[in-house]
């Protein structure tokens, strides 16, 4: 289970733009967005390096937190 921060996260466009990009890189990925608190957890066997940058080159900088 990967999560992340995503501070620049605020809208429902954001969240549709952000599970998009992780569905384009696992399809079978299950994402839980929590937009009040600005966190997206991703259930992938895709490495964090990898969703990482999938969210960032969405346009929204994810920082890795703890589960």
């Amino acid at each position: 289970m990967l999560v992340f921060h995503v501070p620049e996260m605020s809208c429902s466009h954001c969240v549709a733009t952000i599970e998009r990009a992780i569905a384009a890189l696992d399809p079978r990925a299950e994402v839980a967005i929590d937009l009040s608190a600005r966190k997206v957890t991703v259930k992938t066997t895709r490495e964090q390096a990898e969703v990482r940058r999938a969210i960032d080159e969405a346009g929204y900088k994810a920082e890795p937190i703890a589960a």
